[in-house]
């Protein structure tokens, strides 16, 4: 398998053959992505779906499905056709067979309201992302991608999932507004088991 970081919470992954595209928003930077199997979305914020990128993306990759969550669903009417996809559900792009776990994003303060989040577990546990909440998952996990900056978390709950999750590869994400990601990295390296967290070099192509 192979992980380019393109910036914040993207992620293009290579499996089976496959590419697959997660979380376009607009911190990242996804111009020239092509032969895409997929775009996935795991929520409505603009962090995570670009709709005008989706669009470009979509345009240059024609056989590429969209699939989000419900709450999502809305947001991108008026683009091709979209698959929604809610906990539970498994489905394929390509050769990569993906699993949806999850549900809600992570409160951010009590009044303020949620709205869908899918993670999504790829093949036998070989990537999950878990979009904006620490999903738990009784799954094996290879490759997690923790966030580590946001307004609904402390790192100290990154670190602590990452240990609860136990995965071979722990990859920082979610950093796109911080003015200082290897600060985060750096803290999430040194509460956690030796070698688990790997930095990616942000548009490099990376075996995990």
């Amino acid at each position: 398998m192979q992980i380019t970081h393109l910036g914040h919470a993207c992620l293009l992954v290579e499996l089976e053959g496959t590419r697959v595209l997660v979380d376009p928003g607009v911190y990242s930077d996804v111009r020239g992505v092509s032969d895409l199997a997929g775009i996935l979305v795991t929520h409505q914020h603009a962090d995570h779906v670009d709709v005008a990128a989706v669009r470009d993306l979509l345009a240059a990759n024609p056989s590429a499905q969209l699939v989000v969550d419900p709450d999502t669903a809305t947001d991108v009417e008026g683009l091709p056709e979209c698959r929604v996809v809610r906990p539970g559900e498994r489905f394929r792009l390509g050769g990569a067979g993906i699993e949806v776990l999850g549900g809600l994003h992570a409160p951010v303060w009590g009044p303020v309201p949620g709205c869908t989040n899918n993670a999504y577990l790829f093949g036998d546990g070989e990537l999950l992302h878990p979009g904006d909440a620490f999903v738990p998952t009784s799954r094996d996990i290879d490759v997690l991608a923790v966030p580590i900056d946001a307004p609904w978390l402390k790192l100290s709950d990154a670190v602590e999932y990452v240990a609860s999750s136990a995965p071979r590869v722990a990859i920082p994400i979610h950093e796109g507004e911080t003015t200082d990601p290897a600060k985060y990295t750096g803290m999430l390296a040194a509460f956690s088991l030796d070698g688990v967290v790997r930095r990616l070099v942000r548009g490099e192509a990376t075996s995990c």
